[in-house]
């Protein structure tokens, strides 16, 4: 467990560096699509780096819908999510040190006036909640006995990127409250105030995902 909850952290660690750190650090002016292809760039390469070790959830959301979907005890999910929470806070730091504005621009996520595209709090939710969903079911569909081998790294980075493509200007994109958590805790002010829905809404998108794969809808492994 020890290996284990060491490359959880050191996945959401670099995810949060890479990610966020291309829309802090990247081309400017803000460069979407650079962005997305960090974001999905990151888990392609942890999942090859560390997903022997761990699976690579670096993602409560992923964890979640793995207990859910019968594939991870609860006690080992709770571990996890302790160590890509700790892992994202790292993360975060490390940007914060490195990004001349410190603490005010660390990629955290939000939604509302002044905000990206300025989007509704109910658009933020929705699109939050669906995309995890899909996210979800891509990991779930691609892994375990039946899945994809070799290919699941990059059928998981492709379609975090094209959800980070697709709904940047709503959010900025979490789809993974660690992400979320880490940014905004140390951001502080109106992104700490919105930390809710980007724990609410991912956690039920991976819910509603994984229950595909415990009802056996969508399950390969049957």
């Amino acid at each position: 467990m020890v290996k284990r909850m060491s490359a959880e952290f050191f996945g959401t660690l670099v995810l949060v560096l890479f990610g966020c750190g291309a829309a802090v650090l990247g081309p400017a002016p803000f460069d979407q699509l650079a962005v997305s292809l960090a974001f999905g760039f990151a888990i392609v390469a942890m999942a090859y780096g560390i997903g022997p070790v761990s699976g690579c959830h670096v993602n409560p959301a992923v964890s979640l819908a793995a207990f859910v979907a019968g594939r991870m005890s609860a006690k080992d999910m709770v571990t996890y999510w302790i160590a890509q929470f700790l892992g994202a806070v790292a993360g975060s730091a490390l940007l914060s040190t490195i990004a001349q504005t410190g603490t005010a621009n660390l990629g955290q996520n939000g939604w509302g006036p002044s905000y990206l595209g300025e989007y509704p709090m109910m658009a933020a939710l929705i699109f939050e909640f669906v995309m995890t969903a899909i996210f979800v079911v891509v990991i779930l569909g691609v892994s375990g006995d039946k899945g994809h081998g070799p290919f699941a790294g990059v059928a998981i980075g492709i379609t975090l990127a094209v959800i980070h493509i697709v709904g940047i200007q709503v959010t900025g994109v979490s789809v993974n409250p660690a992400r979320s958590f880490g940014p905004a805790l140390l951001a502080g002010g109106e992104a700490l105030s919105q930390l809710w829905l980007f724990i609410v809404a991912p956690a039920a998108g991976a819910i509603a995902g994984a229950m595909l794969f415990r009802l056996k809808l969508l399950d390969p492994q049957d």
